[in-house]
């Protein structure tokens, strides 16, 4: 990478994380937006659904630069960035992980470019699914029409293809949004407690709608080998999973309970969060709306002592924050201080 354009891509980095604050701290709660799973639960009519605000500083162009000049950070390019990662390396081989990705054909350049050039190239298998085929992307397409009230078609069909067609090139499978930035070293350390040939799945936990709850379809779920072999077997089956409409995380976690598929714990040792429905802000902040803290299966804390250090993921995370995100996770490191590793997970039982 040339100096000059280095120097352009860290400015953009840094500059990056005081815009995020400024943006995300003085929003209200109320312009936080919903899930879908959870929009029709909220119970104050006067609250009303709007997308967490988009950066407004940087234009497509901008993005577009930064897409071409930064790289996630592989596996071989560990001596390059002076650390140690056999263990993530270890892991990658170890526990196997299929991502797919819920996007759409005016959001390809929009948002799923910038998810493929981050997080996405750590999965061992990588799947952008829309309603339209697009092989130079490539995107998988799958006959539902785009819309909100279609997501669940949406979902029921892309696990039908990932059934059908990946079975065998992982162990566990998660679904996420094209917002939705993930960090699979996290994933990988906590599945590789957990067994691929139980029938469950991880989340972002609702108790709500589902008898066991559901969990959150922005901040990604991922479901077992088994669990995925089950739905292979019946999730056609209109009476075990709806086809289509409602809404997506819930009618996909009533689909879970009716396979026998149980919803995990994905909480640390500490009871901390993995998984998060919305940006890092919002849970550190706990600006959230008041719907929030009722359905939330864990209480709806926030603060830096209720995210765990090993988190895997964060919703409504536009694309410069994508790279922001990045930079602070791979690249950005106090001189002088190595964490180290630690023993997060809860023992299985």
């Amino acid at each position: 990478m040339q100096i000059g354009t280095f120097n352009f891509v860290l400015g953009l980095s840094v500059g990056l994380v005081f815009a995020y604050m400024g943006i995300t701290y003085t929003t209200r709660p109320e312009q936080r937006g919903l899930s879908a799973g959870v929009m029709h639960m909220a119970i104050w009519e006067d609250e009303p659904r709007v997308e967490v605000p988009r950066d407004s500083f940087l234009t497509q162009e901008d993005l577009d630069k930064i897409q071409k000049t930064i790289r996630p950070v592989q596996f071989q390019d560990a001596h390059s960035h002076h650390y140690d990662n056999r263990e993530a390396q270890k892991l990658y081989d170890k526990v196997r992980v299929l991502c797919w990705v819920m996007t759409s054909p005016k959001n390809l350049q929009k948002k799923a470019v910038h998810v493929r050039a981050t997080w996405a190239q750590r999965c061992n298998k990588i799947i952008f699914i829309s309603s339209v085929a697009n092989d130079s992307f490539p995107t998988v397409g799958i006959d539902v029409p785009e819309g909100r009230e279609h997501l669940t078609g949406k979902t029921m069909k892309a696990f039908q293809y990932v059934f059908d067609h990946h079975f065998d090139d992982a162990d566990w499978f998660i679904k996420t949004d094209d917002d939705t930035y993930t960090i699979l070293e996290n994933l990988r350390y906590f599945l590789s407690d957990q067994n691929k040939d139980s029938p469950i799945y991880f989340g972002h936990h609702f108790k709500v709608s589902v008898k066991q709850g559901y969990l959150s379809g922005g901040a990604g779920y991922i479901i077992s080998k088994e669990a995925l072999r089950r739905f292979g077997a019946h999730g056609t089956n209109a009476s075990m999973c709806r086809q289509d409409g409602g809404y997506e995380d819930a009618e996909f976690g009533n689909c879970m309970q009716n396979l026998g598929v149980k919803v995990g714990n994905s909480t640390d040792r500490f009871g901390r969060s993995r998984f998060h429905c919305f940006d890092p802000a919002t849970h550190l902040m706990g600006d959230y709306p008041r719907w929030y803290h009722l359905f939330d299966a864990h209480g709806g804390h926030s603060g830096r002592e209720s995210i765990s250090d090993y988190a895997i993921s964060f919703h409504y995370v536009p694309p410069a924050r994508m790279y922001e995100l990045e930079y602070l996770t791979y690249h950005l490191r106090p001189y002088g201080i190595n964490s180290g590793n630690q023993d997060l997970n809860q023992k299985v039982t």
